[in-house]
């Protein structure tokens, strides 16, 4: 435990000087080894407007696109390993009314591993709340919208389709499913991080999806879970001693992604000393976990770098990365 305790005391030293200066409101950090040795610490404030409410190590956060690996590439890569999908067939196998009116174009081939690695044409961003709240109606226009191609980027396009491709196979929606032990739908409100003061909903968002199409498609495969910081060390740990099928979220598929994760690259989140061998993602809210597989431990960094405003520069990038280095550097790199 003392290794664990070293690096746990050098990494929160960024959380507290970002909460000291005024970047974030507040944060958990934690960190979990290979033998189970785990150290959870929170700071600051789970939420400042209107009310001020201290932050726990127990306070519940929107965790933004973690959902896209701890729940939907869980699920996605599940379904493949019991050969139910493949992943280098197109989404129409599965939803085979999408783009149903023109056989021939591009989207029509576009396979679930390329949306599991970001390796198609969608757009990196698109408003779909603004299209309206019919939920029913949002996912025809997802199902039938003439998408513009551009460059392979990171876009929630990929995990909404992969989203609709689990409802169509489950036949339920999303927020019906089960979201996996230690994670949830929503939260309640007394026990969860404030994200935004949201413009459309003319609120402060707590215990409820800041995303907004997540919002508006009422669950998606993008955005939407929230958990504690030790429901991802539990997460985490469960990666860490599995074997099999799970290689393929540490498989690279380029240079920066494996199935689903993000895989070291110079300026990557989880900072320049992790090991080849890590896999990590963050979340728009300010979420992140990382797993590096070769020193054998874990770390989450999940504060709420939104409240109550995204309009801020929170520093959130040095901040991920300076946690990386020094849980890293602590370890013989």
């Amino acid at each position: 435990m003392t290794s664990i305790s070293n690096q746990f005391d050098r990494a929160f030293v960024p959380l507290a000087n970002a909460v000291d200066a005024g970047r974030i409101p507040g944060g958990v950090l934690g960190i979990i080894d290979r033998d189970g040795n785990r150290a959870v610490r929170a700071i600051g404030d789970a939420q400042t407007v209107p009310d001020r409410k201290p932050m726990r190590e127990d306070t519940w956060f929107d965790l933004a696109s973690l959902t896209k690996v701890i729940f939907t590439t869980e699920r996605i890569l599940a379904l493949a390993d019991a050969g139910r999908i493949d992943l280098d067939a197109p989404l129409v196998s599965v939803l085979p009314d999408f783009r149903q009116y023109n056989p021939d174009n591009w989207e029509r081939k576009v396979t679930f591993r390329q949306c599991l690695g970001h390796q198609t044409p969608f757009p990196a961003v698109f408003p779909l709340y603004t299209y309206g709240r019919d939920p029913d109606l949002l996912r025809t226009f997802v199902l039938q919208h003439e998408w513009r191609a551009g460059p392979a980027v990171y876009s929630d396009i990929n995990f909404i389709l992969l989203g609709l491709a689990l409802e169509r196979i489950e036949g339920q929606w999303i927020r019906q499913m089960d979201p996996g032990p230690g994670f949830a739908w929503s939260a309640d409100p007394a026990n969860a991080a404030a994200t935004e003061a949201c413009t459309w909903r003319h609120r402060v968002l707590i215990g409820e999806v800041h995303d907004d199409n997540c919002s508006a498609l009422e669950g998606a495969g993008h955005a939407g879970l929230f958990g504690t910081a030790e429901s991802l060390l539990d997460f985490a740990a469960r990666k860490l001693s599995a074997a099999g099928p799970e290689a393929l979220i540490r498989t690279p598929l380029s240079g920066r992604r494996t199935h689903g994760w993000e895989r070291p690259y110079e300026g990557w989140s989880g900072g320049e000393f992790c090991s080849p061998d890590t896999i990590g993602h963050t979340g728009f809210t300010g979420t992140g976990l990382w797993i590096d597989y070769a020193r054998g431990h874990a770390w989450t960094l999940l504060t709420n770098r939104v409240h109550p405003t995204r309009h801020f520069d929170s520093g959130i990038i040095a901040l991920r990365r300076a946690v990386g280095d020094l849980i890293n550097t602590d370890t013989g790199a």
